[in-house]
């Protein structure tokens, strides 16, 4: 039977939450039974009748969505269709351990119980009752769509990129395993080699290394798979990895003995060609949305606590130069897109009448409380609305003009990989190097912002808004 080309991963996921919701619910009547039968009478002396009311169906719902919640938070409804079952296992334990604990201190702890032994076998109750329950249909489920996959009945449509030896190579590897990976080969798009094109005799030719973004387009590609020739790898690979950021595709490329040897290469599947998988994850998604969490919280509590603030900065920017009190600027914001940075202005009005300037520590443009501002980097708190709506975060690489990011991008393609995120208001760039008065400098400073994107997690956002408080409070914001 053929692939089907179109998975339907909303209806996939739409499957996953309803499986969900029925084995969380059926988890807590089961446990309430529990309670019933077991706890109460001894409480009672007596056994307490099972009354199926409105708040008891009002406790099941809640509890319910309670669970969905939280297995959005974990990011489990992501790659609906690349779901390892013992990976599974493991996020299935560590989700239910989680949710057991929360459940407990909010709706158990506070109960009438006969001895304090109730509360240790509630909590081992409702876990194993919601971890087995919640498992079973998840591994059953996930079982059939890997079934599907390894026999091919459904696929990722997939695009290699190189068309000599080593493609071939790869695309036998890939057509001729007895259990399919999943990559439904749709065509191939050559590396630099102009001729030969090996590949041509048994998938099609779809064009140049060069238009990989249009026949990813146009051909619904999900995963791209780069098989060019060692000869060509020093030349092309990093600007083809840097062409496809922020394009929603899995990139993976063929190793080389080196590759092998130095670890880089991780098995995905028993039945999987070994490939060196770019990732695109920065952080797990519980710490993404933990970050978005302290994000709004952070950044609503600092609207409210800094309106005095506000309100003098207000009057002083009036007082001190003709012109609006607020400045908008167009930034580039995560994978590319544009937004409006909003700052209290610190400039007289025209200052860039003449194109786009830079600032330096003496420029004339600034005012007398924009230079006060600057270094207290108090021009920068309205932000805090651009996080609170989404387009920013506390931190993040700083958000440049595309004017210059077009000028940076020339000297440094690899610039684009800090569109993998949300620009910030504070960064590890700003922290060590602090602004830039050049392309040179913007560039200097990248290599900062590079470090902390590969290095992404809670605990150093943390460290990076501590180094920003302490800069802030020394007035070395300049």
């Amino acid at each position: 039977m053929a692939p089907r080309t179109v998975m339907n991963r909303k209806l996939q996921r739409l499957k996953y939450l309803v499986l969900d919701s029925f084995s969380a619910a059926i988890s807590w009547v089961l446990f309430f039974s529990y309670r019933k039968e077991v706890v109460e009478p001894q409480l009672f002396g007596s056994d307490v009748p099972f009354l199926f009311n409105s708040q008891f169906l009002f406790g099941v719902v809640s509890i319910t969505l309670f669970w969905l919640i939280l297995y959005f938070l974990f990011g489990y409804y992501e790659n609906v269709y690349r779901k390892s079952r013992l990976i599974e296992l493991g996020q299935t334990l560590l989700q239910s351990f989680v949710g057991v604990l929360v459940i407990f201190f909010v709706a158990i702890l506070d109960d009438f119980i006969p001895s304090y032994k109730n509360y240790y076998s509630s909590i081992a109750i409702l876990f194993l009752v919601h971890f087995i329950t919640t498992y079973i249909f998840r591994f059953i489920f996930t079982s059939l769509t890997v079934y599907k996959i390894h026999n091919r009945y459904i696929g990722f449509n997939t695009l290699i990129v190189g068309g000599g030896n080593s493609a071939v190579g790869m695309f036998k590897n890939l057509t001729e395993c007895k259990k399919s990976g999943g990559n439904l080969i749709v065509g191939f798009v050559n590396g630099m080699d102009q001729s030969g094109y090996a590949l041509k005799e048994y998938i099609p030719y779809l064009g140049s290394y060069k238009d990989l973004r249009s026949v990813i387009k146009s051909n619904n590609i999900e995963e791209v798979l780069i098989a060019i020739e060692r000869s060509e790898q020093h030349q092309i690979l990093e600007g083809i990895i840097n062409d496809l950021e922020g394009v929603d595709v899995l990139i993976k490329v063929k190793p080389n003995n080196y590759d092998i040897l130095a670890g880089r290469v991780k098995m995905q599947s028993i039945f999987d060609v070994p490939l060196i998988e770019i990732k695109h994850d920065l952080m797990p998604v519980w710490q993404f949305s933990l970050k978005r969490v302290f994000d709004v919280v952070i950044s609503l509590s600092a609207l409210f606590l800094l309106s005095p603030l506000f309100l003098i900065s207000t009057i002083l920017v009036k007082i001190g130069s003709q012109g609006p009190v607020f400045f908008y600027q167009e930034r580039i914001g995560i994978h590319g897109g544009l937004f409006k940075i909003i700052k209290f202005r610190s400039m007289f009005i025209d200052a860039e009448k003449n194109g786009p300037q830079l600032s330096s520590d003496s420029d004339p443009r600034i005012t007398k409380w924009g230079n006060i501002m600057r270094r207290y980097r108090i021009d920068e708190l309205p932000q805090f609305w651009n996080v609170l709506i989404g387009e920013m975060s506390l931190v993040g690489p700083r958000p440049e003009r595309e004017f210059y990011a077009k000028q940076i991008i020339e000297k440094a393609p690899h610039y684009k990989h800090l569109q993998k995120v949300k620009p910030g208001v504070t960064s590890w760039g700003m922290v060590r190097y602090g602004y830039a008065s050049s392309v040179d400098e913007m560039i200097e400073r990248l290599r900062y912002d590079i470090i902390y994107i590969e290095n992404m997690s809670i605990f150093n956002d943390l460290k990076v808004l501590i180094y920003t408080f302490k800069i802030v409070f020394q007035g070395r914001g300049k």
